[in-house]
């Protein structure tokens, strides 16, 4: 909705606004926010609102334990499922230290600052998301149980598709907030759905799946549901995927775009940690459509990037490997970097591997190279990169890394 400073104090007040969630998340992607009363945002858009960061991983200890939050007026959006006399808002927001410094684990500011140089290099990326999500019940107390909503397949409609409601629920409840879907459907596993967004730019994008995630929980939650975005919630079944699709402007004739594809596949085995961030995740990579080798081609689903198939205009390079537990931001920041990287590098895209990677024999394979199999792996390939160290702080491969 883009409202500036000035726009979001007069919206507070004219709507009834009487709580403004101030959201930002930890370095894994959990989101987290503090609410104030209206009285309070003159003063959070001045100087900044405190917050004691030494609960939260990655933020600190007790010795320094006081950070800031600067809530970015462009992101106001109200929250449909609070009461619609005296709303609740939310904004996300920067986090600096006291004296104003950048804090250096908001990973939101690791994409500002990306998308910045991009901008000065003259190109712009845009993202789409596409998140997948499985539906459990709960059990009398509310907890969640591993008994998925349903039983239906891929693309299934009711009645086998229990799940056509709840996501019509969240498509809607996503446009009240200003967020578009482009399309949803149930995805291979039992009770598993997936739902897409259409492109942005960077930022927004990254907000976006935050907001998803969110809207998804409480949704399904309405409905007497747990929403499970862990990468393998059921063993033998399809894990979650979060396919990221990314073009880039300009594109004469296609050279910045084939270069973005060499530049991310460059750099597809040390950013692994950070798509890919914890022990299930290497349980989904390998099978079932998730890639394990570092390869690409047109259309085909069981290459690490893919080409889908689409008009010029919409011509995207979808990244396979991450899956929902990885924070959008950096996942978003190391995508952008290793595209400047194959741009600014003039790197030359493979050629494209057109076989059925599942079943290619071990000669098929042999020349390819293949993505982390363990979280123990996946740690050491980014500590030793420095591709890595110069896109994300050593405060936070440090914590990524730690045992």
């Amino acid at each position: 909705m883009n409202y500036s400073k000035d726009e979001v104090l007069q919206y507070v007040e004219e709507e009834d606004v009487k709580f403004i969630r101030l959201a930002f998340c930890d370095v894994f992607g959990k989101q987290k926010n503090i609410s104030i009363m209206p009285d309070e945002l003159p003063r959070a858009f001045e100087h900044g609102i405190a917050f004691d960061a030494s609960a939260i991983d990655g933020f600190g200890d007790e010795a320094r334990s006081d950070l800031f939050l600067h809530p970015d007026p462009g992101t106001l959006t109200w929250l449909p499922w609070r009461p619609e006399h005296g709303k609740v808002v939310r904004m996300f927001c920067s986090v600096t230290y006291p004296d104003g410094r950048p804090f250096e684990c908001d990973t939101r500011s690791l994409l500002i600052n990306a998308v910045r140089d991009a901008r000065e290099a003259g190109l712009s990326f845009y993202f789409g998301a596409e998140q997948e999500f499985y539906l459990f019940e709960l059990d009398e107390r509310n907890e969640p149980t591993r008994i998925p909503y349903d039983r239906a397949g891929y693309m299934d409609i009711a009645p086998e598709d229990r799940g056509e409601n709840v996501r019509r629920e969240i498509c809607l409840t996503l446009e009240q907030m200003g967020i578009y879907p482009e399309s949803s459907h149930h995805e291979e596993g039992p009770g598993q759905n997936e739902i897409d967004f259409r492109y942005t730019e960077a930022l927004a994008a990254a907000d976006n799946v935050m907001t998803f995630q969110t809207v998804v929980r409480t949704v399904a939650r309405r409905n007497g549901l747990y929403a499970d975005f862990s990468p393998k919630p059921i063993v033998g079944a399809p894990g979650n995927g979060f396919h990221i699709n990314c073009s880039v402007k300009p594109n004469p004739y296609s050279v910045n775009f084939r270069r973005m594809i060499a530049g991310v596949l460059a750099k597809a085995v040390p950013s692994t940690l950070f798509f890919n961030p914890c022990e299930k995740s290497y349980a989904r990579l390998g099978n079932m459509k998730a890639p394990r080798y570092v390869s690409w081609s047109p259309e085909n689903r069981s290459q690490l990037v893919r080409v889908p198939a689409a008009a010029d205009e919409y011509r995207r390079a979808e990244l396979r490997s991450p899956d929902p537990s990885s924070n959008p931001y950096i996942a978003f920041t190391l995508m952008i970097r290793a595209a400047l990287y194959g741009i600014q590098n003039q790197l030359e895209l493979p050629e494209p591997v057109e076989l059925n990677l599942y079943q290619a024999d071990s000669e098929m394979l042999s020349g390819l190279a293949e993505l982390p199999e363990t979280l123990e792996e996946a740690r050491a390939a980014a500590k030793a990169d420095p591709f890595i160290r110069s896109c994300i702080p050593e405060s936070i491969i440090d914590i990524y890394c730690a045992e």
